[in-house]
């Protein structure tokens, strides 16, 4: 890629992100993208993914520079950049099949029928699964080793579902617009509001749950 095709791969969920700022990344040796013999630098899929982490590093963790380059050369990003593949080149999410989602998981086919069956997953029309499909099931298999079953557990999706309703009618104003940069604004509010989603649900039970342990 060029450098402004690697910028308008950023500047969705990094809208400050410059040329400026990629040449200095460049020059503090962050990142080294190969030249052409007409000097032009061309970035790889491995380029991006480490640009990716450096940025989130400094906005999420406001981490100096100094520390960054410590954490890619202990290879803090290898695992981000074992993900890249040939669908994410295309501008395509990683998706998974059932058998790959069935290993990365360790549920079994029956389990997973019945975390389908209560609608807590979902296959897209063409037998692939999101990269989130992982972490649910993940999830729903750990708290099956506390008894909870799949049926258990459909007031969750009830519940998620109505959140994401109430934040795309918030966002909708935003997202209707056709500037890029108002719909960069509409993916970080999106990002906010879920985040405080979490620390609001997180807030209430463990208020809920206080008188339970006698506490």
């Amino acid at each position: 890629m060029s450098i402004g095709e690697v910028l308008a791969q950023l500047r969705a969920d990094f809208p400050d992100i410059t040329i400026s700022k990629l040449r200095f990344l460049e020059t503090e040796g962050l990142v080294e993208p190969c030249r052409t013999a007409s000097g032009y630098r061309k970035y790889s899929w491995g380029d991006l993914v480490r640009l990716r982490f450096i940025l989130t590093a400094q906005r999420d963790q406001y981490l100096p520079l100094k520390v960054i380059r410590e954490q890619l050369d202990a290879g803090a990003h290898e695992m981000t950049l074992r993900l890249v593949t040939a669908d994410e080149r295309a501008g395509v999410e990683l998706l998974l099949t059932r058998a790959e989602l069935l290993v990365r998981t360790g549920l079994d086919e029956e389990w997973l029928r019945g975390v389908e069956q209560y609608g807590l997953l979902a296959a897209r029309s063409d037998g692939r699964y999101e990269p989130e499909a992982v972490e649910v099931a993940t999830v729903v298999a750990q708290l099956g080793e506390h008894g909870l079953e799949p049926r258990h557990l459909r007031a969750f999706r009830s519940a998620a579902d109505r959140e994401v309703g109430l934040f795309e009618q918030v966002v909708a104003p935003m997202a209707r617009q056709r500037s890029p940069e108002a719909r960069a604004r509409a993916g970080e509010t999106l990002r906010e509001l879920a985040a405080l989603a979490l620390r609001l649900h997180a807030a209430l039970l463990q208020a809920g749950l206080r008188g339970s342990t006698g506490g």
